[in-house]
């Protein structure tokens, strides 16, 4: 069980998301007042089977928003979608209102989005301290030539040093900072992934399960993570099938099933929809969404 906050909503960043939500209506593809991220008409199919359909979606800038349904929805898929990881069939997306559509991964991150994985992709034969550096983008050092010439790019080095430890020193890593990444806990991989994730300074952060694997010692910590985040002036969207955890961090609440958004709206409004129990628990069922986790 997650040990929730006395008082939650008493962040500033808190209170801006949930003021800024307030007035958005509670259903499918409803508009945002400050969307970061749009998609429409966002088809994947793979042979005979449609993984994700989904007509319009937006994300509140600023805001925590849980993507959850159950295993199979498209959930993950739609993240691969959204960041270049995979294609669709058909549809666009844009982020600040700059088209996404066939933008590589690597572009997708240089433009403000990054995210995290199911499984984490640390390198594990370099050490945390050059996993995290790495991260950064944009380095003058990555060119062939320059790369002969330390005097381009020393100081730059140094600079990305110091964030990497301080981002470490936050994530409360900085003694693993020489440990190689095969060395770390599953936990520790996804503490690693998030803090590598915002050597990029992003805008939005999208992370795949960041619970999934992670022993109940480091659980507070990555939700006091990725709350920082949104009081950094970061959005998040995370995919997550911990009810308990949405329902604490989250602001706004997407909800997939066969590949279709089915709700949207509060934790506490999505929880008592109907069309949310029946997706995770099937229809003509007595038994509520609480009871089935």
């Amino acid at each position: 069980m997650l040990v929730h906050d006395e008082n939650p909503s008493s962040t500033p960043a808190k209170v801006a998301a949930t003021k800024a939500l307030a007035s958005v209506e509670a259903k499918p593809g409803s508009a945002k007042p400050d969307p970061i991220l749009i998609a429409d008409n966002i088809v994947r199919q793979f042979g005979g089977l449609t993984a994700v359909d989904v007509d319009h979606v937006e994300i509140q800038r600023g805001a925590i928003t849980a993507l959850i349904g159950p295993n199979g929805a498209g959930k993950t898929t739609f993240f691969n979608l959204l960041t270049g990881f995979d294609q669709p069939n058909s549809g666009d997306w844009s982020l600040n209102g700059k088209s996404l559509k066939g933008k590589p991964p690597h572009k997708v991150s240089r433009m403000g989005m990054v995210r995290t994985f199911q499984l984490t992709k640390a390198l594990f034969r370099l050490s945390v301290l050059d996993n995290m550096r790495l991260g950064a983008r944009d380095q003058i050092g990555e060119g062939i030539f320059r790369s002969l010439l330390p005097f381009l790019w020393k100081k730059e080095e140094a600079e990305i040093t110091a964030s990497a430890r301080e981002l470490l020193t936050r994530f409360k890593m900085i003694e693993k900072q020489d440990d190689f990444a095969a060395a770390l806990s599953g936990g520790q991989r996804k503490l690693l992934e998030m803090a590598r994730a915002l050597m990029t300074n992003p805008e939005l952060v999208m992370l795949d399960e960041p619970m999934a694997g992670v022993n109940p010692a480091l659980t507070q910590s990555l939700l006091g993570h990725i709350k920082d985040l949104r009081e950094q002036g970061m959005t998040v969207l995370f995919v997550e099938h911990n009810m308990d955890m949405v329902r604490d961090i989250s602001d706004w609440v997407i909800v997939m099933a066969q590949g279709k958004i089915v709700a949207e709206g509060p934790p506490d409004v999505v929880m008592s929809d109907q069309a949310v129990i029946d997706a995770y628990l099937g229809a003509h069922h007595d038994v509520s969404l609480d009871k089935g986790e």
